[in-house]
């Protein structure tokens, strides 16, 4: 695979993540994100976290909530470099709260770094969601 192709495959992977963790399962999100100390997440919760030793938890956390529905990226947009890449993105679905419904559409950036032979994410922020945040 070609730097671009390894990427939209990374970018493919942590939005298949994400939608795993909505049904309580936080292993793949963990398996999307590296390990290094220097990973900031800033999502739609109103948490900045920086390290992984943070982010662990946050994610088992998470998966805990079990907000079922499914996000997808849209209007994405993609920069890779040789050993760096970010995408942009509107984040578009729906979560559950309380049996309902909840629409999601937040703009969203992701930065992936290179490590060894695969792309790991480093760096997520976003909009918040108000169902989230409260």
């Amino acid at each position: 695979m070609t730097g671009e192709a390894d990427v939209a495959a990374a970018v493919s992977g942590f939005y298949e993540a994400l939608n795993v963790l909505f049904s309580g399962d936080a292993g793949p999100m963990k398996n999307a994100w590296s390990h290094a100390g220097d990973c900031t997440y800033m999502g739609p919760d109103g948490l900045y976290l920086l390290g992984w030793e943070k982010l662990e938890p946050m994610w088992d956390h998470v998966g805990s909530l079990k907000l079922g529905g499914r996000v997808n990226p849209k209007q994405l947009n993609t920069v890779v470099g040789t050993d760096m890449a970010l995408i942009t993105c509107v984040e578009s679905g729906e979560n559950e709260v309380d049996s309902e419904a909840e629409e999601v559409s937040i703009r969203s950036s992701t930065v992936f770094r290179k490590e060894g032979d695969a792309w790991k994410v480093i760096a997520h922020q976003t909009d918040l969601l108000s169902f989230l945040a409260e």
